[in-house]
């Protein structure tokens, strides 16, 4: 059976999203698409249910609980006052918008936000191809050499180059928003963040970065909670 628990008290920040959500994920420790989600929840203050799937029950819950509530049959799945949010990056930007936060003030920055949250998800998209591939002792060291650096890369000198990064340690300067959380969490995944970010030393902006995601009060305590698997 899926493992039902309820983090945080309802206050002002599910007020502002319509209520407390429910969302469905797999029980990948604190790791993949839904953990950005719940990154933000534990941010902003909201109260959430969090159901999570082992990766041995999934494949029948896929086909049935899943796949009447999406049909793409995909997880993350978020349940909010009675209606059925998809798409984790649409769910994070829906979320921004109605918390009046975490995606930049001006058109500029809003723009800035989306096209470096892009970057992380074409990412994600080729990390975890190597990564679950029936190949991936092969798939996954070529990542590492190959596409990774060159993400890395691409990340690290959008960051040092352009003006709004330059003004603080987050995307858009001193602003934290979702894109943060999306980079911060491609990171966490490929085991950038652990170990005091060895694996990062050579991308100083980006660990400028994830350094300041990791002590924000809210996200500080999340990590150091039982909440946090790791």
């Amino acid at each position: 059976m899926p493992s039902t628990k309820q983090y945080g008290t309802a206050g002002p920040a599910n007020e502002a999203i319509g209520g407390v959500p429910t969302i469905h994920y797999l029980d990948f420790a604190s790791r993949g698409r839904g953990q950005v989600i719940r990154l933000m929840c534990e941010d902003a203050g909201i109260a959430y249910i969090d159901i999570r799937y082992s990766f041995e029950e999934y494949p029948d819950y896929k086909k049935t609980v899943i796949a009447e509530k999406n049909p793409t049959a995909n997880v993350p799945i978020l349940e909010l006052d009675g209606k059925t949010l998809t798409q984790s990056y649409a769910i994070l930007r829906h979320f921004a918008r109605q918390l009046g936060k975490y995606d930049g003030e001006t058109e500029e920055e809003k723009y800035w936000a989306d096209a470096m949250c892009d970057i992380a998800i074409d990412w994600r998209t080729v990390f975890v191809s190597a990564f679950f591939s029936p190949n991936k002792e092969e798939t996954y060291p070529k990542h590492q050499q190959t596409d990774r650096p060159r993400f890395l890369k691409a990340l690290e000198t959008h960051l040092t180059r352009h003006e709004s990064s330059r003004q603080g340690p987050y995307v858009v300067g001193e602003t934290f928003t979702y894109a943060d959380m999306v980079i911060y969490q491609v990171l966490h995944d490929e085991n950038l963040t652990q170990d005091g970010m060895k694996d990062l030393q050579e991308y100083p902006r980006l660990k400028q970065l994830a350094d300041a995601v990791e002590h924000r009060p809210n996200v500080k305590a999340f990590r150091e909670s039982d909440r946090y698997l790791g």
